[in-house]
């Protein structure tokens, strides 16, 4: 019983520092790949305004934000809890998948975008994290 709790504990950190992680490039997204001129991509009305005025290269950091939100928690969750790693990258790819989901529903986004980021973000992201931390231990890969 005591292991469990220490895995959801453990989990919860785990998925808030990847977070912190996807928040902070998200916070970055402007200054590493400016908006289009005129527009406010700080709130949803602003996101909705410039959809239709955005380019392939604006979509590219928040993929990565996702992507790394994902990595970064089942990196965490393999190195703390080596023996439920697979259910720890499992429950961190589903969650940040349905973070995913959600935003796709409110932020209007071309489908191109929906299918790489739901299809290539969440779930391949936080299984490789777990692979890492399997070959940086040393643990055969599965």
């Amino acid at each position: 019983m005591l292991n469990l709790v220490q895995f959801i504990v453990l989990l919860a950190i785990a998925l808030t520092l990847g977070g912190v992680a996807n928040g902070a490039l998200i916070a970055l997204s402007p200054y590493l790949i400016p908006p289009p001129d005129g527009l406010d991509l700080t709130s949803p009305e602003g996101l909705n305004a410039a959809a239709t005025l955005m380019e392939p290269k604006h979509f590219l950091i928040p993929w990565l934000a996702h992507a790394l939100g994902s990595l970064v928690g089942a990196v965490l969750i393999a190195w703390w809890q080596p023996k439920w790693s697979h259910w720890g990258a499992l429950i961190v790819g589903g969650m940040f998948f349905i973070g995913g989901l959600l935003m796709v529903q409110m932020v209007p986004a071309p489908n191109w975008f929906v299918v790489l980021d739901l299809g290539f973000a969440y779930f391949p992201m936080a299984f490789l994290g777990r692979w890492m931390v399997r070959r940086i231990r040393g643990a055969k890969p599965v």
